[in-house]
């Protein structure tokens, strides 16, 4: 789906991605991992064409990004970290906006709007954007990205600076869009997220790839970790109790997955979700080290 080939981009004599060879599989999701200035939005942004690269070459379905770049946006939605909305409409204008660049008939942008909204639980249709709260933004935003139906999303930090539920309702979305066969590459900092979605995890570190590896062969190598929720409730559940909470800790990240999902569903409060020990996080501060070295 996406291939790039000894990629490097400067600014000046700063290398922000250097000899970067890294490929985007048809049907997964990829997700690319490190500190802050370690590249992934660069990389993400050349992938997208808006970025062009120094040296190396990239490919997406098989068009040069930067010779087919016009051709190829048509089969990408991107999000990226900071994505302003046009305040002074209304998410159905915003978007009927927007499917008219992308030359969408009314009648289908119309039905593509609403089945969009309804899936991300996005009611409040003929709100202005500036009055919405920052995850309905971010849901507009991803609506957006997904109004011309691309079978490739490149998603830049998707849920940064989310609540925990709005957050997880996120990335178990593209979860599902994934299962239905949208290829993802995405970029984050909540390791969590980035090991129950991504089938393969790249860690970026000072513009060069560390790694490149399977989320398997991630925990068969490392072990394993505990996750911890902690929520209240007003059922009587079957999980431990530590004072008026409910408490829940397992190694699995389906698991995790099913209980926040309840949790948002039955509209109980999370109090707490936390990793005692992750394998990507292991992995990620032990190949990290000292970030200051080169």
């Amino acid at each position: 789906m996406i291939e790039l080939k000894s990629v490097t981009k400067l600014y000046g004599d700063f290398p922000a991605v250097k000899d970067l060879d890294l490929q985007v599989r048809d049907g997964e999701i990829l997700g690319i991992i490190g500190h802050n200035g370690a590249g992934k939005t660069t990389t993400l942004k050349m992938m997208m064409g808006l970025v062009t690269p120094t040296s190396g070459t990239i490919e997406v379905m098989g068009k040069d990004v930067e010779k087919d770049g016009t051709y190829v946006k048509r089969f990408i939605g991107y999000l990226p970290e900071e994505s302003p909305l046009y305040e002074n409409m209304t998410v159905r204008e915003y978007l009927m906006f927007f499917s008219e660049l992308y030359k969408m008939p009314k009648v289908r942008a119309r039905g593509r709007i609403d089945e969009l909204l309804d899936s991300l639980n996005l009611t409040e249709k003929d709100k202005l954007t500036g009055e919405l709260s920052k995850g309905m933004k971010r849901k507009v935003a991803i609506a957006r990205a997904l109004l011309h139906e691309p079978p490739l999303l490149i998603l830049d930090e998707p849920n940064a600076g989310l609540d925990p539920l709005t957050s997880f309702f996120i990335i178990d979305y593209l979860k599902t869009l994934n299962n239905h066969g949208t290829t993802i590459v995405l970029s984050a900092h909540n390791l969590f997220h980035v090991e129950y979605i991504c089938g393969r995890v790249a860690i970026m570190k000072n513009g060069g790839l560390l790694l490149c590896d399977t989320m398997e062969s991630i925990r068969k190598s490392l072990g394993s970790r505990e996750y911890e929720i902690v929520f209240k409730a007003n059922a009587d559940l079957d999980y431990e109790i530590e004072g008026d909470n409910y408490v829940f800790r397992t190694a699995d990240v389906g698991q995790i997955a099913l209980v926040l999902r309840s949790i948002s569903e039955n509209d109980w409060a999370l109090v707490d979700l936390s990793v005692r020990q992750s394998a990507l996080e292991d992995m990620y501060v032990g190949l990290m080290g000292d970030l200051t070295n080169p």
